[in-house]
């Protein structure tokens, strides 16, 4: 048994559905539902006796002892975080509680669980822990991309809440010898992203007739990383990382935000064209937003030197995947356009 936290989410819905295609070993899934976590990611495996629901929250210490004692996993990891860079500048409270104070109150109930174990259980026990490459900063156009010991230097609430729970997790390996695992990864894409992001937006936008909003010129650069590679590389971590070692984790795509936008576009021509024109005409430019960071690129060759792994997909083969799953799902997009949804669409880019 495994328990995932955050496994409604994008990334973390990925993962699970990934690992039941993979493994008969069963997931808890806790995650309390916020705006961005979406039980129908999950349809496909709504009747799968080895995926086990718990709506809930990660500071709660009494439920995450209760789950812990309950299921007795093998390993935790840990998705579960508030990850977009524009909500955080609008409200950074709510990052500062669940990414820093509910990883922690997490490490702690893991902590106090790993404590009981019998020795071997306790030596192949393990804490994954999912962060970001936003973390390191901002490179300039020549700089090497960021390593694994890169120094810290997050520029936003966000970005600073994750550097916060990675120090967390590096402390308690270190102090208290929990076999922690952190990965640090490039901009996911791929199905069931939730639609504030660069990439799903642009397509839904796209599609409804509105216009497609670049921040700035739109040359800020991204590695991208489809999520199927990204859960992969997390089980590979999981697998055969060394405890107390962190492991980047990208796509060797570095794109312009404007790059992206015209090749969604181009796909969007090529696989639903309009009656008249092209979707780049749909193109606006808006102001950007504050402090934004230049360029993330990821070295990930540690990740393949030591486990072998590297991705499997380049980013004209993912975004085809990608932008094919939106048009064959409708119904997902359609639910996850809510009016709390429309309403921060309003707030960001007005």
């Amino acid at each position: 048994m495994i328990l995932v936290t955050g496994g409604a989410g994008f990334i973390g819905s990925n993962f699970i559905l990934d690992w039941l295609a993979q493994h008969q070993e069963p997931v808890v899934n806790l995650d309390k539902l916020s705006y961005a976590g979406n039980l129908n990611n999950l349809a496909n495996i709504k009747d799968d006796v080895r995926h086990h629901f718990v709506h809930g929250d990660i500071n709660d210490r009494a439920l995450v002892d209760q789950l812990l004692k309950q299921y007795q996993p093998r390993a935790v990891l840990h998705f579960a975080a508030e990850s977009h860079v524009d909500r955080s500048i609008h409200g950074p409270a709510a990052f500062i509680e669940t990414n820093v104070n509910g990883t922690f109150q997490l490490l702690e109930a893991t902590r106090a669980y790993w404590q009981t174990l019998a020795a071997e259980e306790k030596s192949q026990f393990r804490f994954l822990h999912v962060s970001t490459d936003e973390v390191f900063g901002s490179l300039n156009a020549n700089d090497p991309p960021f390593s694994e010991t890169t120094a810290y230097a997050p520029n936003s609430p966000y970005s600073a809440s994750k550097a916060a729970s990675d120090h967390l997790v590096r402390a308690y390996h270190h102090t208290y010898g929990l076999p922690t695992l952190t990965t640090h990864c490039s901009n996911n894409y791929g199905p069931y992203h939730f639609p504030e992001k660069l990439i799903p937006l642009i397509i839904s936008n796209a599609r409804a007739g509105k216009d497609l909003p670049i921040y700035g010129d739109g040359s800020q650069v991204r590695d991208w990383l489809y999520v199927a590679d990204h859960c992969t590389a997390i089980r590979r971590v999981l697998e055969a990382g060394t405890p107390g070692d962190t492991y980047n984790i990208g796509g060797w795509n570095e794109k312009t935000n404007l790059e992206v936008v015209h090749r969604i576009c181009d796909l969007l021509d090529e696989l639903q064209p309009k009656s008249n024109g092209s979707y780049r005409d749909q193109i606006r430019h808006v102001t950007d937003r504050p402090g934004h960071d230049k360029r993330y690129a990821i070295d990930a060759r540690k990740l393949e030197k030591e486990l072998g792994w590297k991705p499997q997909e380049s980013f004209d083969s993912g975004i085809r995947k990608t932008v094919a799953w939106y048009l064959a799902n409708d119904a997902w997009t359609e639910q996850v356009l809510s009016g709390e949804y429309k309403n921060w669409v309003a707030l960001q880019y007005n």
